[in-house]
């Protein structure tokens, strides 16, 4: 909403002005389909082009002003909620098939993942969602919370980025584990589950509520319904029995990692 309400700010004071589209792009160095997509809010107004805008359609700093509203989300919105609720959270089981949680992933993996979303971010969105996502790893600091995670094999099997980048990413996996408050555990490959159908998270609040997520690649879904929570609670509880206990799974990082 905020790339659509810059877009037509920069459209009303460029149509007042007199100045078309073609002398917009041709100032700002832009082509007049990117200037057309940013008046519309397809794409993000960028910085460059409001300057120009407001030096051009004598705007005396207003549409400048718009740069505070422009800037990147930290988080899908569509996962705000979630986001709220697991900072709140006093317990969190999470179960991922494909990738390493969020919550555990360093650096170099969380930028690799972002480089590779399409259609593609730009450089301050990535930075943006890099910067929110290793600031989200705080809350396992928060000692009178558990944390959970259960991760398929699968997951610890795709390298993501180089090859040195996968093998901190199991080293910090595997010291991840180790205070008290946090189990790292693996699901081995020994066939079907009934975590192959997905991901998810289980949280429950300070008030003991329960809560549960599931995100694909353009939505997400938190459920407080009983009977949803209920359903992939015993999933949770069945995909357990299936998993290392975190001393083996330590021990089973430990080797994917050497045998890099």
């Amino acid at each position: 909403m905020a790339w659509r309400y810059c877009g037509n700010q920069i459209k009303l004071w460029r149509t007042r002005a007199g100045v078309t589209r073609e002398e917009l792009g041709k100032a700002a160095n832009y082509e007049y389909e990117t200037i057309r997509s940013m008046e519309q809010g397809r794409r993000r107004p960028t910085l460059r082009l409001l300057e120009i805008a407001d030096e051009l359609c004598g705007a005396h700093g207003l549409l400048v002003a718009a740069t505070d509203y422009l800037r990147p989300e930290k988080f899908p919105s569509f996962s705000l909620d979630f986001m709220r609720y697991e900072a709140e959270a006093t317990v969190l089981n999470s179960y991922q098939n494909q990738l390493i949680p969020g919550l555990l992933q360093t650096e170099a993996t969380a930028r690799a993942l972002l480089n590779a979303h399409w259609p593609p971010f730009d450089d301050e969105t990535v930075e943006e969602r890099v910067a929110a996502r290793l600031a989200r790893q705080s809350l396992l600091k928060t000692q009178t919370k558990s944390f959970n995670f259960v991760i398929d094999e699968a997951a610890l099997l795709r390298p993501i980025g180089n090859a040195e980048t996968h093998i901190q990413q199991l080293r910090h996996l595997r010291t991840a584990g180790e205070p008290r408050h946090v189990t790292v555990q693996v699901v081995p490959a020994t066939g079907a589950h009934p975590g192959v159908n997905g991901s998810f998270v289980l949280l429950e609040t300070p008030e003991h509520d329960r809560l549960a997520y599931e995100e694909g690649q353009a939505m997400g879904a938190l459920y407080a319904d009983p009977e949803k929570v209920s359903m992939l609670t015993q999933r949770h509880t069945m995909i357990l029995r299936q998993a290392l206990s975190p001393e083996e799974s330590a021990q089973f990082i430990s080797k994917l990692a050497e045998e890099l």
